[in-house]
């Protein structure tokens, strides 16, 4: 079996040689000849019926060959006999609540977890009840009618690790889906650790360059169908530049986590000591729930950091305006670094008690840090902490 290092450069490639090329095709057809009527009626129904492939593609929203590409590397980064991708993450974890909607109208969500996320479930617009739990209430809130568990880990923004293992045997056989985009599957696998459904937003650190919208859900054969029926029924399709764009970012996936985590690392320890920050959420420095795990279940801390400004929101604000080569936008996992206020924009939509609660305070900051050179990074940080610091000084003068 090839490496991990291996398997990302060369993952959903095997039938190039056959077509006498180097670089993944793109089809972009929308539709395909049909001949033999009988032959067609057969891939149709295939399809539809939410098989992976079929004769004939018959249409772009039920099969694309480049889509197809993709979607084997991931199931092959991720241990996993299947992948379906999506136009976005948040049409990845849709069509999981859909498909599961037939075994049941609950759902146990763990807190925190990406904001979006978070205002789907908490909405109802599935057809799901969701009821927000901490990860040791699992088992004692199972219903008959659960039908999913949901966890994000490392969580959004605060970086809190859950037991992957541990909610799957408190979840007593009901399916467990882990959001797994702040680790790749550079640094966790869950599947390994029992997980039925791994998503991502690939729109992240899969495609890596801040230019593809995608999600993808990895997951054995027999939940992957009603995924596709799913997907071909409500169009949430993926277009096929973007899984060739998200395909082509795939072989320096572990490179740059590799850089970026370095960079995290070095970054966080910094923000530890500056007397602007009242505290940094790494797993890395020990400072988030369950840090342990990051040495365990993870391979390593990941490459974010968050952390929480003494002055408050007012100094966050003051940050946002003052970073020139640091990005001041919501998203992660690209090259360059980027920096967002996850209480004033993608956990915007949960309501502020709930924020609260799970530690989004009104100076918590999150930062995705790319691979630029970390002192260049840092000087960055650091000019714009001074400028948040020389506000709070001349407001209270």
């Amino acid at each position: 079996m090839p490496r991990f290092d291996t398997d990302v450069v060369h993952a959903g490639r095997d039938d190039l040689a056959a077509l006498g090329v180097h670089a993944p095709p793109i089809d972009l057809s929308t539709t395909y000849p049909v001949h033999d009527l009988e032959a067609g009626t057969a891939s149709f129904d295939a399809l539809v019926g939410g098989e992976a492939s079929a004769a004939n593609p018959i249409y772009a929203r039920l099969h694309n060959p480049t889509v197809a590409r993709v979607e084997q590397a991931l199931a092959t980064l991720e241990g996993t006999e299947a992948c379906v991708a999506f136009a976005s993450g948040m049409a990845a974890l849709t069509a999981v609540l859909m498909a599961r909607r037939a075994h049941g109208g609950h759902v146990l969500v763990v807190r925190p977890l990406y904001g979006t996320s978070d205002h789907l479930l908490a909405s109802g617009l599935c057809g799901m009840e969701a009821e927000f739990v901490d990860a040791d209430e699992i088992a004692g809130r199972r219903r008959p009618d659960t039908a999913l568990v949901i966890i994000e880990t490392p969580a959004n923004p605060t970086l809190d690790l859950v037991d992957i293992r541990a909610a799957v045997e408190a979840s007593g056989g009901v399916p467990v889906l882990v959001d797994s985009t702040f680790a790749t599957p550079v640094l966790q696998n869950p599947a390994a650790f029992g997980a039925r459904y791994v998503l991502h937003s690939a729109t992240k650190f899969l495609g890596g360059h801040g230019d593809v919208i995608a999600g993808v859900v990895c997951c054995a054969d027999e939940d992957a169908k009603p995924l596709r029926t799913v997907r071909a029924a409500t169009g949430g399709l993926l277009h096929p530049l973007a899984a060739y764009l998200l395909h082509r970012g795939l072989p320096t996936l572990a490179l740059r986590v590799e850089r970026a985590q370095a960079n995290a690392e070095s970054i966080a320890r910094r923000l530890a000591a500056h007397p602007g920050v009242a505290r940094v959420f790494h797993p890395g420095l020990g400072t988030v729930r369950n840090a342990g795990l990051c040495r365990s279940q993870m391979r390593g801390a990941g490459c974010l950091v968050a952390f929480e400004l003494a002055d408050g929101h007012a100094a966050a604000a003051a940050v946002m305006r003052a970073v020139r080569l640091i990005t001041p936008a919501v998203s992660l996992g690209s090259v360059d670094s980027l920096i967002q206020h996850p209480a004033g924009l993608t956990h915007r939509v949960v309501s502020p008690a709930d924020q609260q609660a799970h530690g989004i305070t009104p100076g918590l900051m999150r930062m995705s840090v790319g691979i630029e050179h970390v002192e260049d990074v840092w000087a960055d940080l650091e000019q714009a902490l001074a400028q948040a610091s020389s506000v709070r000084e001349r407001d209270a003068a």
